[in-house]
């Protein structure tokens, strides 16, 4: 049996017997993790290692890592982190010095990670805010313009790929000019094509050659209206693919958000029909995560090749003197320039 196109969530800290018997049968591509789902390192290990033992295989595990509001990881075993608005307003001064410290700074959550046994990091965020949205991005996002946001987005998944941790580019081909927040309702964006162009999508751009992405439900009036990305062909196929260029195997936001309607399983066939390579489905809820899994085929194809493309990117993660690094990270963070060399 092959893996199915789909990312699953648990409920709580260990895998209960229904939910072995699920992971088991379903084969998901792979384990996505929140606060629910950590207690400490040692039984984050043990959870991982035993889904990974379920699946028999070396599956991938995923996480939001950003800093700042969005770090599910935290004290007193893990540390905090900046919010990624601290890395745009260090470039604002410092170009050298923003990027010094943006990719430092994902080196060390990379650190964190890789100790556990978690994969993936649903990080870089590239969305490019403007005034008057939802603060659902707001200090998560490294600038105001689609330059400063992709060169610090590519720094930090270049110290995630050092860390030995894959990065999610997300959420495309934008997020930044919602007005609403997409876990309780769906945003509509009724921006120019040019304009969108010009802003959101080059953002994404140089960073199209990552190697995973994640999608965002909004609904951009002037290029499909009343359909989510996540759930257009016109989006996927000729926005994130083609003017973007994203090549890399492409997640949807989680399937259970307030943006999307119908069920689910319907969320999770719409998804897939528009273009996604897998579906992303967080909450945990067991009856959900059965009807996702029995929508979502094995994977196969153009889909399977940039996931497994993917994961062979992964490489290992190159030395570092963790008590030095986070020193140093902490001397960036202060605007020391004597530790960037």
């Amino acid at each position: 049996m092959g893996t199915r196109a789909f990312i699953t969530g648990l409920a709580g800290s260990a895998i209960a017997p229904d939910e072995h018997a699920f992971l088991r049968a379903a084969q998901p591509w792979g384990l996505i993790l929140f606060k629910r789902n950590v207690v400490d390192p040692t039984q984050l290990r043990s959870l991982i290692g035993d889904f990974r033992a379920i699946c028999g295989r070396n599956a991938p595990v995923l996480i939001d890592q950003e800093g700042g509001r969005v770090q599910r990881l935290g004290p007193p075993y893990w540390p905090v982190y900046p919010p990624g608005a601290a890395y745009g307003a260090l470039y604002r001064r410092d170009p050298a010095l923003g990027l010094a410290a943006a990719r430092l700074g994902a080196r060390l959550i990379a650190a964190d990670l890789e100790a556990v046994g978690i994969t993936v990091n649903c990080l870089p965020i590239a969305d490019v805010p403007v005034a008057g949205a939802d603060r659902v991005i707001g200090d998560r996002a490294y600038g105001d313009s689609a330059r400063e946001v992709s060169a610090v987005a590519e720094a930090i998944a270049a110290g995630l790929q050092e860390g030995g941790v894959l990065p999610v580019v997300k959420h495309l081909p934008g997020h930044g000019r919602a007005t609403a927040d997409s876990h309780e309702r769906l945003p509509v964006v009724a921006t120019p094509r040019e304009l969108l162009a010009a802003t959101d999508f080059a953002a994404f751009e140089p960073l199209a050659h990552l190697p995973l992405g994640m999608t965002a439900h909004v609904d951009f009036t002037a290029l499909d209206p009343g359909v989510a990305a996540t759930t257009s062909r016109t989006i996927i196929g000729e926005v994130i693919r083609r003017t973007i260029g994203f090549t890399g195997a492409l997640m949807s936001d989680d399937i259970s958000m307030g943006a999307l309607s119908g069920s689910v399983a319907e969320r999770s066939e719409r998804a897939l029909a528009a273009g996604c390579d897998l579906v992303l489905h967080c909450n945990g809820n067991l009856a959900e995560m059965e009807d996702v899994a029995a929508a979502c085929p094995d994977l196969a194809g153009a889909a399977l090749e940039r996931a497994e493309r993917a994961l062979g990117s992964r490489r290992a993660a190159e030395p570092v003197d963790l008590h030095e690094a986070r020193a140093r990270f902490a001397a960036l963070l202060a605007g020391e320039h004597a530790v960037t060399a």
